[in-house]
Parts: structure tokens; sequence; C-alpha cells
């Protein structure tokens, strides 16, 4: 088997234009929760889900914005509700904003190399999160 590689490595030109763009969505997206609820009040936001306008049940990831801007004031079991895995992408989104502009400033970036059959597990674990989320968004969790 295989083993796990991560390294720290000097950035080419692909990793440096991905992290910037990363670490701008980032920072924007994070903008935008913060002051989501001024914004929503004017009517100045982003329009409804696509998948919830047309089907009237939530898309996997219906409750995002919401559940940041919750985070933000402290509300961490309401954020949780509205997208149960919202707290936990934000304390990461959190963390990653740091780690890009450090990986920006010194040109690092983070090199991972998984087995194969690792990485499947690995996506087919995210995958699965991701789908008890949403079936809890489908029956129990408010939309």
């Amino acid at each position: 088997m295989v083993p796990v590689h991560v390294a720290v490595v000097l950035a080419g030109a692909e990793a440096r234009r991905r992290n910037a763009l990363a670490l701008a969505g980032f920072v924007i997206w994070l903008a935008y929760t913060r002051f989501y609820s001024p914004l929503h009040s004017v009517h100045a936001t982003i329009p409804a889900c696509p998948f919830l306008t047309i089907t009237g049940h939530p898309c996997p990831f219906c409750g995002g914005t919401r559940s940041f801007a919750h985070m933000w004031n402290g509300n961490v079991a309401q954020a949780g509700l509205l997208y149960p895995l919202g707290p936990l992408l934000f304390a990461g989104t959190l963390v990653a904003v740091p780690v890009l502009v450090l990986a920006l400033l010194f040109g690092r970036d983070l090199e991972l190399h998984l087995p194969d059959r690792l990485r499947r597990a690995a996506i087919g674990g995210g995958l699965g999160v991701l789908a008890v989320s949403w079936a809890l968004k489908l029956t129990v969790l408010p939309n």
C-alpha cells in the first residue's frame, strides 16, 4: 500500500493562482455572510436557490448562507439547524483564510498525495456526509 504523502512545496504559477482565487472566494463569501442579515433586510442578497425555487425542496447546500450568518452571531445551534455542515464549514473557512495568506506570502503550497483507494473512500465518505445532511434537510430540519 502506498503511504499518504503530505509536503509543503514551492508553489508554481498554477498553485499561486489557485490559492489566490480560493482566498478571494473565501474572503468574499465571509464578508457576504457577515453582512447577510442587513443585506437581506433591504433585499440586496443573491437570489434564492434555483433548485429550491423550481422543486420546492432544498438542495444539498440550502441553508449554508444563513448558517454562516448565524455563526457570525455566535448562534451555533441555529446555524446547525439551518445547515448541519455549516458550523464545520465555517470553522474550516476561518482556518483556510490565514493558511492561504501565508501560502501566498511565502510562495508555498500543500501537496497531498493519497492512494487511489483512500481517495475514493474520502470522496465517498464526504458524499455520504452530504447525503445525510441533505436527508435531514428534506425531513426534519427547517428549510
